[in-house]
């Protein structure tokens, strides 16, 4: 009676509304299915048994031997001090009955090896120390040299040319052509009749429809969401008790670090958008300049007549004197949350798509001349902080073949390069406008003017300098749209292949990510065989829409932005936590369009062990100051009340996560970086403490050794 009066006082005591700081995944106590396993877990003899077995098997590396300073004659920057460790000790079935708790971990297990397999046939990352795990399961020897990296032009040594075209691969004469929506490649057009193609590995469209449906199952399988959700809670209070006995040593080892700190730690922008570069400010300023200095040139078409700037912003009833960043109306606020059109709109200065079409398209009378300054001037403002790197994304639509070629045009001729910059492709969900315009008669069309040209440019660079100039300087693919618009279409093996699909109705997101991926892989593996750069997938996923968002990104991505949706799926959590998929978070960004700043998961992901960067989306629109970036940091340390080493290991993810070049991150992140733990954190270029490195890797291995124990049989 007492317990039922405490609980009743409890619950009339609590605040309304009010919610435990884990509680995200929290089932009632008076639930009658956990009721039920709990009357289940104490009475049955066998799985009692299978207990004792268990606690007979010993985990010495976590409850004996942590993570070893250094080997003998190691750099001193490589040792980790000596810090209090959380240690669970005896039954590793966290809690649940020992049949759950080895079907969770087989199923783990296969989702893992689904992921391994599909990111090495595309040249993706995957984690060596998972890699490992996996191949002690079963049985067989890791080998470091099976570990794939994608490969990133590195930047250009004093004295060279970013836009040298002399020394340009020949031709090898190969045909590429689309068949059932994904590009082969042929050794001659007598080959590409007869579909013999060459022997480049790709992902099975039946095999990735079943490895799908199981993780589909997995993610909605009882016993696995229940040892999952567990476990994250256990991550959770975990880095909590870390957190609480050892935040005064980690503050030591960055006292202690000399010259180094949060300012001049490398941090890199994982996601914006390269039309919302600058902030409203900056915009403003460049609009106000260019009306001084060319007010009398031409600058526009419009009806068939040549314009001068003058003359449009007459037509729109504007002087640009008159303008401010109010009447700009470029920055999201309430009207935007959960509006994504309303979003859209704020790319239009004043409401006036004319200006946008002037100020922020590469395609225009003044051949982008406008929006190749702006971008170099926020390059300019990057290379000045040092230290600050980000990753702009231009837009190829797919509406028809030659979108790559002006592309290229724009960037060549108007030397859009900077060090600071790394360029990614982005490629909007928008079929449906084009079928409705008949812009391209049926989904294949689509993908194969995305694709088809790069193809081209790879077998026969010198056939376009320019696009194979361009391609040196692009390191990714993103796929962007709402996410919150529901297609109605389920991927599976019945949907219709991509020539096929010629209604008006859009694709499902998941429809869109597997030919994207299949393509890029096919891509990848040409581009390695000629030793030229590769691509890597980096969809925007988890903001809104389905949780099989998510799901097809941690088959196909080698990281994703925002992730968000990750908070509804402790299944997919935890699986982005054991494969280390780095995700790009933009609080301000989802603060305006989807989720409250608070109600941002980036602090619980981060506590977790998630790989998490901050990121800003889109300046223009979310930001205020000069340095977005800073901006962004600044205000997740005040809110979530991240500290210094926080700040710092979120800058690490961010360079790690990023398409930098191994030359690049070897500068800023040290020799090792591509090792795991302590090993691979150089703290005196990091400022990321050896301790914080080390529990992040123990704490890794902890669950990687229970996933392990549970596939042993007896």
């Amino acid at each position: 009676m007492r317990a039922i009066a405490e609980q009743v006082f409890a619950s009339e005591t609590k605040e309304e509304g009010a919610r435990d700081e884990i509680s995200m995944f929290d089932v009632a106590d008076d639930c009658p299915i956990l009721n039920h396993e709990l009357a289940h877990h104490l009475h049955v003899d066998e799985d009692t048994e299978k207990r004792k077995k268990r606690r007979c098997r010993t985990m010495p590396y976590h409850t004996t031997a942590p993570v070893a300073a250094a080997e003998t004659g190691a750099p001193t920057y490589l040792e980790v001090p000596d810090f209090q460790r959380v240690a669970i000790i005896g039954d590793y079935a966290s809690g649940v009955t020992m049949d759950d708790f080895e079907l969770s971990c087989k199923g783990l297990y296969r989702a893992m090896t689904i992921r391994e397999k599909y990111m090495r046939v595309a040249y993706q990352r995957f984690p060596r120390t998972v890699s490992q795990y996996l191949r002690d399961i079963e049985g067989e020897t890791f080998k470091p040299e099976d570990q794939v990296q994608p490969v990133f032009t590195p930047p250009p040594k004093d004295g060279e040319d970013p836009f040298e075209s002399k020394n340009l691969p020949e031709n090898l004469g190969y045909v590429a052509r689309m068949k059932d929506g994904v590009i082969y490649v042929y050794n001659d057009a007598v080959a590409a009749d007869n579909h013999k193609p060459k022997d480049l590995p790709c992902p099975d469209y039946d095999t990735f429809i079943d490895d799908m449906n199981f993780l589909i199952a997995l993610i909605a399988q009882g016993p696995t969401k229940t040892y999952t959700h567990r476990r994250l809670k256990f991550l959770m209070s975990k880095f909590n008790v870390h957190e609480m006995l050892n935040e005064m040593e980690e503050m030591k080892e960055l006292k202690m670090n000399p010259h180094r700190d949060f300012y001049n730690c490398r941090k890199v922008d994982t996601h914006i958008h390269a039309a919302a570069c600058m902030n409203q400010k900056h915009l403003l300023r460049f609009i106000k300049r260019s009306y001084r200095v060319d007010a009398d040139r031409i600058v526009a078409k419009i009806k068939g007549k040549e314009v001068t700037m003058k003359e449009l912003f007459q037509s729109l009833n504007l002087h640009p004197y008159d303008l401010t960043v109010d009447s700009l109306d470029v920055h999201a606020g309430r009207q935007t949350f959960q509006r994504f059109d309303k979003f859209n709109a704020k790319y239009n200065p004043v409401g006036a798509s004319e200006l946008r079409d002037l100020y922020m398209k590469t395609e225009n009378q003044l051949n982008g001349e406008y929006f190749a300054t702006i971008i170099k001037e926020v390059a300019q403002d990057l290379e000045d902080a040092t230290y600050q790197y980000a990753e702009p994304r231009l837009s190829i639509y797919g509406s028809n073949n030659t979108e790559w070629s002006k592309l290229a045009s724009w960037f060549v001729r108007h030397r859009v390069f900077s060090p600071n910059l790394k360029w990614m492709i982005q490629v909007p969900r928008i079929y449906d406008v084009f079928r409705g315009r008949n812009f391209v008669p049926h989904f294949g069309k689509m993908l194969e003017n995305i694709f088809l040209p790069v193809f081209q440019a790879t077998i026969d660079p010198q056939s376009n300098p320019e696009l194979s100039i361009f391609l040196q300087h692009v390191t990714g693919f993103d796929s962007v749209d709402d996410e919150s618009k529901h297609s109605g279409h389920m991927f599976c093996t019945k949907s219709p292949k991509p020539e096929e699909w010629d209604i008006l109705k859009n694709p499902s997101y998941t429809y869109y990510i597997y030919y994207m991926y299949a393509n890029i892989t096919m891509l990848n593996q040409l581009r390695k065989q000629r030793g030229m750069n590769t691509f890597m997938f980096r969809p925007h996923c988890g903001e809104a829409g389905a949780i099989t968002h998510l799901l097809a990104a941690f088959m196909t991505a080698d990281n994703i932005s925002h992730g968000l949706n990750l908070k509804k799926s402790p299944v997919l959590q935890y699986l982005y936590f054991l494969g280390q998929i780095p995700i790009a978070m933009s609080p301000l960004s989802n603060n305006s369009l989807f989720l409250e700043y608070a109600k941002n998961p980036l602090l619980e992901f981060h506590k977790k062990g998630l790989v998490v960067s901050l990121s800003t989306d889109d300046p223009m629109q979310f930001h205020y100051t000069k340095e977005p970036l800073m901006e962004e940091y600044a205000i997740a340390a005040q809110v979530f009340k991240l500290s210094t080493c926080d700040m710092c290991e979120i800058s690490r993810n961010s360079v790690l996560q990023s398409s930098l070049s191994d030359e690049e991150k070897t500068h800023f992140l040290g020799t090792n970086y591509l090792k795991d733990g302590p090993e691979g954190n150089d703290i005196r270029k990091t400022n990321v403490p050896q301790i914080r490195m080390a529990y992040r890797y123990e704490t890794l291995l902890y669950e990687l050794d229970l996933i392990k124990e549970g596939l042993k049989t007896d």
